[in-house]
């Protein structure tokens, strides 16, 4: 069955917020961040990629507990900058950037770049001279990832090598190499390739006297959803062999990860109301049930039903469900988060009723907008000192 934490429970009791909301429990964002940095040892930097959810807390939280970021715009730096996080902990992880934005990070004091593309690597060497640059790779057959990543972002291995090489004859510091298996992604294997693949370049980039000491794992972490997934200290297990394999046993690159989904997904709990309960008189007899928040406000990752939220009311201890549909209140016919998707809910819901999306923290929040005229999805945080 599931349930809401005792934690989130009695903070949705006592402040009662207007819905659809997300309360995220900060604390258990400390605790995804300490769990990670124990099953990856090497990796000294864990850059929260900020895009995940960018709440003031959670930054601020993370500055304090010393973690790094993975930020995609002149905005995102500029969050985690005003949260006190120092410059030289944030970089600029996207690989597509105005050259306007890189002279604004620079000004910054950002000295971290991605790229995939030579013309992008120019713009950098151009609006950020000296800096350090990471070249992302393409990694295929992410198919085992609920939230595919694949051919927008990155190069070939034998491109990458020409493109570090000349970052080098552009007076860049050609620090490494950069990959992402995929959002929630399943299967901890999934690491194995792209990191022989990374041993390779350094190989090459070595042979042409460059000295690459970069390996950014990504992201790819998963949450806790319905569907299980390994624990984290498997996918550290696999990461820590193959990075063992193909470094040697005292591997002393400097190793980074860019976690976001895992650190805040499971934190947060998504609280809507229901608005409507009806039928269609069609022969299957399903409800749909059509809750204030929907695609346009929080759940965008409902697209093709790709990440299937745990669901918590206050029915759930009766017999009486059944199935049904869910579906936002806008007027787009979009606008279904679950039909394909069988969803078995108590048969005593109705307008007003509480229906909350567990281990939510994650890509709702900066999905929101205010198609309709609808307001945008409210955040807010607690910890244990509140």
């Amino acid at each position: 069955m599931n349930e809401l934490s005792l934690r989130h429970a009695r903070f949705l009791r006592d402040r009662n917020p207007a819905t659809p909301c997300l309360t995220i429990d900060l604390d258990v964002v400390a605790a995804r961040y300490h769990a990670l940095r124990a099953v990856l040892p090497q990796a000294a930097q864990i850059h929260y990629a900020v895009k995940a959810n960018p709440h003031p807390a959670i930054i601020a939280t993370l500055v304090a507990l010393g973690a790094h970021f993975d930020a995609a715009s002149p905005a995102e730096i500029a969050l985690c900058l005003d949260q006190g996080a120092p410059p030289e902990t944030v970089s600029y992880g996207n690989t597509v950037k105005r050259t306007g934005d890189i002279t604004y990070a620079h000004e910054r004091g950002i000295d971290l770049y991605a790229f995939d593309a030579e013309a992008e690597l120019r713009k950098i060497a151009a609006a950020a001279p000296g800096a350090g640059v990471y070249c992302r790779l393409l990694v295929d057959g992410d198919d085992s990832a609920l939230w595919p990543l694949s051919n927008k972002f990155g190069c070939t291995d034998a491109m990458a090598i020409e493109l570090l090489t000349l970052a080098a004859d552009l007076g860049l510091r050609p620090l490494g190499v950069s990959w992402h298996v995929g959002s929630q992604q399943q299967d901890p294997s999934r690491w194995e390739n792209p990191i022989s693949r990374a041993a390779a370049v350094f190989e090459e980039l070595s042979a042409r006297g460059l000295s690459p000491s970069l390996i950014n794992l990504g992201g790819g972490f998963p949450a806790d959803y319905s569907r299980h997934v390994p624990g984290i200290h498997q996918y550290g297990k696999v990461i820590n062999t193959a990075l063992a394999e193909a470094f040697g046993g005292r591997n002393q690159h400097q190793i980074m990860a860019e976690p976001g989904r895992y650190l805040v997904a499971d934190a947060g709990v998504l609280r809507s109301r229901v608005v409507l309960v009806s039928t269609k008189g069609t022969a299957d007899g399903r409800r749909w049930i059509y809750l204030d928040v929907g695609r346009f406000s929080g759940l965008a990752e409902t697209e093709g039903e790709a990440i299937v939220y745990p669901l918590a009311t206050a029915y759930d201890d009766t017999e009486h469900i059944g199935p049904a549909v869910l579906a936002g209140p806008t007027c787009d016919s979009v606008d279904v988060l679950y039909e394909r998707t069988r969803r078995h809910l108590p048969m005593q819901l109705s307008e007003g009723d509480y229906v909350d999306f567990l281990c939510a923290g994650a890509y709702t929040a900066p999905y929101t907008s205010q198609f309709n005229g609808f307001a945008p999805l409210r955040c807010h945080s607690f910890k244990d000192a509140e």
